[in-house]
């Protein structure tokens, strides 16, 4: 199956991305098998037949353990809301105290939602360093607070490469390419090269090899790719590399369920309108888990709704609860206004939960720590009833539709 459906539409799949950027507490233990599969997929087509089995546990059960301990097969669960933190953030020392003592005091965050740089992490071909992620693991630990890691691929400084330096080779093309926003040529950031085979490969190298260090890590909850938005290459791309950068995404994902088999793994997505059903189909299949980069209440675009035409993201997240986990994010730019381009309202804290949790059907929230918006988040946090359960108000189910695929019924919620 192509995630393009045809040529003609990849200049407005360009429009759509080009302009978007983008203590003690219990958890339900969640158990997913993983494929046994007959696959063919390529540019022109594919196809791919997934068995897949999953079995839920019944109930709530503590899942609280020594750092580093196997699971011995469960998934682990512990939806509700986390915070989020920039790279500038975790790099400061006095910013990390703070924000620990915010974590502390607010028993409705259940940890950090963290971003981790690929340069960072294997500064050498082959040789990776995780110092930075085991860092704040050891932190959140005696606190009982848990990780979710996101690999950021996209830069949004025109002077910051999203890859490593030895890709600077024509095995890997660079890496990276340039974009702006859609109908500028001013460079605004820089993206992953991800239809090149090679860069493809290294990327899922390094994720193999942190499912080795970090799957079996009782506090590492989660991790995920960013944004499918590619932004306007400065450069034209071939219809055949842009079909190719999401099938090579498709990859990767696979190679991430893989590679975390106690973890969950989600994909933020935003744009291009035109390979949602496809590609959130397969993420279906795979058991990623559906994410977004941005909360934006009134935007017209991941509202978009037309007889006639690829709705936008927002009305995929209804019909996957309980299927998949569902994680939207509220940006800086959310707390905002309620539109991408400004036009709408300030929204409140109270209403980005509610559209959240009501329209998007949301399993986990990560909430952006921003200055002159983090003490009216915390504050909320705070207000959150604890008879809610630990997930603080948002849906607690394990995903189930897994295991109607494979036809093996379980009980719980």
């Amino acid at each position: 199956m192509m995630v393009v459906s045809d040529v003609s539409r990849a200049l407005e799949w360009l429009r759509d991305g080009g302009a978007m950027n983008g203590g003690g507490q219990q958890s339900r233990k969640c158990r997913f098998g993983y494929p046994v599969a007959i696959q063919r997929h390529g540019v022109a087509m594919g196809f791919a037949i997934f068995i897949f089995c999953a079995v839920c546990t019944g109930g709530w059960a503590e899942t609280s353990g020594p750092a580093g301990s196997s699971l011995q097969g469960a998934v682990k669960w512990h939806p509700g809301h986390y915070y989020a933190l920039m790279n500038f953030m975790r790099t400061n020392p006095r910013i990390m105290a703070q924000v620990y003592r915010e974590l502390k005091a607010t028993p409705a965050l259940r940890g950090l939602q963290v971003r981790y740089e690929w340069p960072e992490l294997e500064p050498e071909e082959g040789r990776y360093d995780f110092t930075a992620i085991e860092r704040v693991l050891a932190e959140l630990a005696p606190q009982n607070k848990r990780l979710i890691m996101l690999l950021e691929l996209k830069s949004f400084k025109p002077q910051v490469l999203p890859v490593p330096s030895y890709m600077a080779t024509e095995k890997y093309e660079g890496g990276a390419f340039p974009f702006s926003s859609f109908g500028k040529d001013v460079p605004r950031g820089n993206n992953l090269k991800l239809w090149n085979p090679a860069v493809r490969d290294r990327l899922v190298a390094l994720i193999r090899e942190l499912g080795q260090r970090f799957n079996g890590h009782v506090y590492f909850e989660g991790i995920g790719l960013p944004e499918t938005a590619m932004g306007q290459p400065l450069v034209p791309v071939s219809t055949r590399d842009l079909e190719r950068q999401y099938d090579h995404l498709l990859s990767v994902q696979r190679a991430m369920r893989g590679a975390f088999p106690n973890t969950m793994t989600y994909q933020l997505v935003n744009y291009p309108r035109e390979i949602l059903p496809s590609f959130v189909g397969q993420m279906r299949t795979i058991g990623t888990a559906l994410g977004g980069p941005d909360v934006f209440i009134d935007d017209p675009g991941l509202n978009y709704d037309h007889p006639h035409k690829p709705k936008g993201v927002y009305h995929f997240y209804a019909p996957l609860s309980g299927v998949v986990p569902l994680t939207p994010s509220v940006m800086q730019s959310n707390y905002e206004n309620t539109q991408h381009d400004g036009k709408g309202r300030v929204p409140t804290i109270p209403e980005l939960f509610s559209f959240a949790r009501e329209r998007l059907r949301a399993n986990y929230i990560f909430w952006t720590r921003a200055q002159n918006y983090s003490p009216k988040v915390l504050e909320f946090m705070n207000g959150l009833p604890a008879a809610d359960g630990p997930a603080r108000g948002l849906n607690p189910t394990c995903p189930q539709g897994l295991r109607v695929l494979c036809g093996v019924g379980a009980g719980g919620q």
